[in-house]
């Protein structure tokens, strides 16, 4: 009776412990997920600014080519170089919370990789004392155990101290075993961090010379920017004073040819040749440089031409749109070489920025005769037939009165 009451006792015994296990492995809780206020957290948030800063600056980058490339007001452009200073300064300073993140994060990953180490030394050192104890007892079944209990009592009093010794046994092999991962996982995450603070020096150190870089660009187009507008300033009152004193020259040559006429009234009147009835030949082969009256140059400031500018090869032939007498072949202040000719019926043609002429004061010229050569007076405008024409002494546009080009 007492051996079937002990071999009941026994699976009894068994079927508890082989459900230990299970229960054991659902005790174990999942790893806690970061909150917002973790260095990991805020490392994330920054990187994430720092990518809205950089495609700002991208923007910013392309409006300054476009700027570059465009009429616009010269403030406009130091405008848009300090947002990008701004926008860089900005990035400089996200790289410098996202180090201060990293150097927090391994602040705080050192502290649990040393705590852990130290709980892994611990544990080890349980753990050798605990193999060193088997060691020392020697073999030892448990069935052997539980059957030479004397009573039923003693049987469950027996399980229950084999139970817990293998319990903690098996949480110590555990722990040793998770501590050992989280070691690993805990300098592998340093090694991470290190080389994400390099990374992290090494973009903050670009940017700041991209700052720099910015700050002098920003420097040098200011004095370029002062330097032209005074030369600009310089050359548009010098033009305008040679304008003035062309105009004088040839009032004064239509004022001599009306006291001609009026002097002899009864001789036949020319008629004057610029007329858009009658359109006139180019006084050279080219393209439009500038167009006759107000004109917005790339640096903001404004010229008034009386005329218009031909791009043509240096060197190129310029022709007499019409008959006339050569009445200036001089050099002309802003104007260059230039060349005047009087047209029947009051009419004038200019020609500057002449490399040679190849006519002298006084000449009759016929319709498409070679007065001179192109030239390049003002080197930013390069080779160009500066070309006025003045009906009566007043300018007018020679679109108006030249062939369309093809």
């Amino acid at each position: 009776m007492s051996d079937r009451l002990a071999r009941t006792a026994l699976c009894a015994v068994l079927v508890f412990a082989a459900g230990a296990h299970p229960m054991i492995t659902r005790a174990q809780t999942a790893p806690a997920q970061p909150s917002a206020d973790t260095p990991e957290a805020r490392l994330k948030a920054e990187r994430a600014k720092l990518e809205a800063l950089r495609a700002e600056r991208e923007r910013l980058e392309q409006r300054r080519l476009t700027l570059q490339s465009t009429v616009h007001d010269l403030s406009e452009e130091v405008d848009n170089l300090n947002r990008e200073a701004d926008m860089t300064a900005g990035v400089v300073r996200s790289l410098d919370a996202q180090l201060d993140a990293i150097n927090a994060e391994v602040a705080s990953t050192t502290s649990d990789l040393v705590d852990a180490q130290d709980e892994l030394t611990l544990k080890r050192v349980i753990l050798q004392r605990r193999l060193v104890d088997i060691y020392k007892r020697g073999p030892l079944f448990s069935l052997e155990v539980l059957l030479s209990a004397n009573s039923f009592g003693d049987l469950i009093a027996r399980y229950k101290y084999l139970h817990l010794i293998a319990l903690r046994d098996r949480v110590l092999v555990r722990r040793v075993e998770d501590l050992r991962n989280q070691i690993d996982r805990q300098r592998g995450n340093l090694v991470h961090f290190q080389s994400d603070m390099e990374e992290n020096r090494q973009e903050k150190a670009d940017e700041e010379q991209r700052l720099r870089n910015l700050q002098a660009q920003q420097a040098a187009s200011l004095h370029d920017a002062q330097r032209s507008a005074r030369v600009t300033d310089r050359r548009i009152t010098q033009i305008a004073s040679d304008e003035g004193r062309l105009t004088n020259v040839i009032a004064s040559l239509e004022a001599a040819r009306r006291r001609a006429e009026n002097a002899s009234p009864n001789a036949p009147r020319a008629a004057g040749v610029f007329n858009s009835a009658n359109r006139l030949d180019w006084p050279v082969d080219g393209t439009l440089l500038y167009n006759f009256g107000r004109v917005v140059n790339p640096n903001n400031t404004t010229v008034r031409w009386n005329g218009i500018g031909i791009k043509a090869a240096e060197g190129a032939e310029v022709h007499a749109v019409a008959a006339g007498k050569v009445r200036v072949a001089e050099p002309f202040g802003t104007y260059g070489l230039t060349v005047i000719i009087e047209h029947p019926g009051g009419d004038y043609s200019v020609y500057g920025s002449l490399e040679k002429v190849t006519v002298k004061k006084g000449d009759v010229v016929g319709k498409g005769d070679i007065i001179g050569c192109v030239g390049s007076t003002d080197p930013e405008l390069g080779p160009h037939l500066h070309f006025e024409m003045r009906p009566e002494g007043r300018p007018v546009d020679p679109l108006d009165i030249l062939k369309p080009q093809p």
